[in-house]
């Protein structure tokens, strides 16, 4: 709905877009592989390029997870899902911001190297290099002397959680290409399609199977949740039942209306799917699920209530405000949350509803509020004014604990640096480091707001792409607004090279001789792109009522409709309020999209009452 509950835009001394720029920059230091010619943090070179050989597999390119040189799997694909949710829920605001494209490289860069991970339908590579070696040694990725073995998860040594999470990846990053490079999404779509059958018809928990993970990547919640969680993306980027059917039937028996979290992250999804149950809820697709899916709904509140310190198990802040999980890397959890608060603010705002929380009801307004403090946290407005986003603000992170910025660049000086030797000459080092990691989020303080800066401290000063995939999404929102968009309706996703939106005369209403002066209709084209040698158009259409009083059994008429049309709940040939609403107050007003290869559906009102 539009307009019925006010959103906090940004605002504030920090400069949210300047933020977002950077905190993209940072997976750019993170690539492995051959470097792109448009490659911006220059002091990288190329690394890692015989990853696989050994194995018989090209397994070049993906992310380095954080300042080690290891490529590990888990993390690297929920990086990849959380990025493209970024965009699926706010790339509007980033293609007015300019970084729509290269949040688009930073995504490809990790989903190419997924689909190169998975060679065949029931093997999947989860792993490149090993904690232990790459650890022993202190090396850039240019370097690397350390073992670069390949680790896989196959029928008879399964990883449903692995599985389940690249499946995740790849349906949500299926959804973003749709609109910029359809062959590309659909190859995402047939990966996301056989993971998902692997990690549901073999299941077993990925370390089980990759022992070498364990002292890293532990999978503690084992895959449940990432069943359920792959199941939602998979719906979301197809809108096939089955996928509906599965988180309906398995939400008990998987956890997904049980387990009531005060985290979410790489390891533990159940608060992401929650949340996006609850969207579809919201916006009427419960079907005859809904009884399952309002369980899933309250698990994803206790999570919002816990965060906001409003429900009966709260998440422990520090007494600066900060979100603390535990001390090691406790800044993954401060952006996951914050970002669930994010979307969960603006879908209730669409709803024009509120949450409910053992304290009393919150508005959606205050979720965003909470949000934005800890954003505004992490970018200085904390106990030590510090920025824990390294190059934003005057007071940040210099000691990281990152091997490629700690050493001089290869660019700069390219002497080889031996294993033990990195440790001797550029480990110890007690100055700034000689690369800067621009935008890299940090582990972050302790429980008492404390940090120390120093390279040997990696519980605060490594950072992580987990920790910064997220925040795209939340920067992005806080420095475009909102501007009433309805976050309930399908993706619309702007044109790398924005359309302007050609308004059309609306036509005049039907029905009622007073329509006219109570009810306005504006139809206007929001998108449009090539598709198979047609041209399609994505039609917005604002129902405004202009009356003084509550609008109420509205009933529209739509007429040369040739495509799918969402925001109306279709009844024989007439449509209605969709199934969040049953009424509109007077000023306020709802939109309703559809798309089709055609000039714009003839819409009118046919009947309606004022009360």
């Amino acid at each position: 709905m539009l307009g019925i509950l006010p959103l906090v835009l940004a605002g504030g001394g920090h400069d949210y877009g300047e933020a977002l720029s950077k905190s993209i920059l940072f997976f750019e230091a993170q690539r492995s592989g051959y470097l792109p010619r448009n490659q911006r943090v220059q002091w990288r070179g190329n690394s890692g390029l015989n990853d696989g050989k050994i194995s018989g597999v090209d397994l070049v390119g993906g992310y380095y997870d954080a300042g080690d040189n290891v490529k590990f799997g888990l993390p690297m694909a929920f990086t990849i899902t959380m990025m493209s949710w970024s965009i699926i829920e706010y790339g509007r605001q980033m293609g007015s911001s300019g970084e729509l494209g290269n949040v688009l490289d930073a995504i490809k860069w990790g989903t190419d190297y997924l689909i190169k991970s998975h060679p065949q339908p029931y093997v999947l590579y989860g792993e490149v290099g090993d904690g232990d070696t790459d650890h022993y040694c202190w090396q850039r990725p240019e370097d690397m002397t350390t073992s670069r073995a390949a680790y896989r998860i196959d029928p008879s040594h399964p990883g449903s959680d692995l599985a389940g999470e690249t499946a995740a990846a790849m349906a949500a990053a299926s959804i973003v290409f749709r609109r910029y490079n359809p062959a590309y999404s659909a190859e995402l779509l047939k990966h996301a399609y056989q993971l998902f059958d692997f990690a549901d018809k073999y299941r077993g928990k990925y370390d089980g199977s990759i022992t070498v993970a364990q002292k890293y990547y532990r999978s503690v919640s084992g895959y449940d949740d990432e069943l359920l969680w792959a199941a939602a993306w998979l719906y979301k980027a197809t809108n096939n039942q089955y996928y509906l059917n599965y988180l309906g039937k398995n939400g008990d028996a998987l956890g997904g209306t049980g387990w009531a979290m005060t985290e979410f992250g790489w390891d533990v999804k159940y608060a992401g799917v929650q949340t996006l149950v609850a969207k579809l809820l919201m916006a009427g697709k419960g079907g005859g699920y809904t009884p399952v899916f309002e369980k899933y709904q309250e698990k994803a509140e206790f999570f919002m209530c816990s965060c906001l310190g409003k429900g009966t198990r709260n998440a422990q802040r520090t007494p600066g405000g900060l979100i603390f999980r535990q001390r090691w890397n406790n800044m993954q959890f401060v952006t996951s949350a914050s970002f669930l608060l994010t979307v969960y603010s603006d879908y209730l705002s669409s709803a024009g509803k509120s949450l409910k929380c053992a304290s009393g009801y919150v508005s959606p307004s205050e979720l965003l509020s909470f949000a934005k403090s800890q954003v505004d946290y992490i970018l200085g407005d904390n106990p030590r004014a510090t920025s824990y986003m390294v190059g934003y603000g005057n007071n940040y992170p210099k000691q990281v604990h990152h091997r490629a910025s700690s050493i001089v660049s290869y660019k700069v000086n390219p002497s080889f640096v031996s294993c033990r030797g990195g440790y001797a000459t550029w480990f110890s080092r007690k100055s700034s480091d000689p690369n800067l990691l621009m935008g890299a989020l940090v582990g972050g303080p302790d429980a008492y707001d404390n940090f120390a800066d120093q390279r040997d401290n990696y519980e605060q000063t490594e950072p992580a792409t987990y920790n910064n995939a997220p925040f795209l999404g939340i920067l992005a929102r806080l420095h475009g607004g909102h501007n009433g968009y309805n976050q309930l309706l399908p993706v619309e996703l702007p044109s790398l090279r924005p359309i302007a939106a050609q308004p059309i005369p609306a036509r005049k209403p039907v029905g009622n001789p007073a329509t006219a002066n109570s009810i306005a209709l504006e139809q206007k084209v929001t998108a449009s792109w090539g598709f198979q040698g047609k041209t399609y158009y994505r039609y917005s259409t604002i129902v405004t009522n202009k009356s003084t009083k509550t609008l109420k059994d509205l009933k529209i008429s739509i007429s040369k409709l040739y495509g799918p049309l969402w925001g109306l709940t279709k009844a024989g040939n007439s449509y209605f309020f969709p199934a969040w609403i049953n009424s509109l107050p007077s000023g306020k007003s709802i939109e309703f999209v559809y798309i089709h290869s055609d000039s714009p559906a003839d819409v009118s009102v046919s009947s309606y009452s004022l009360v």
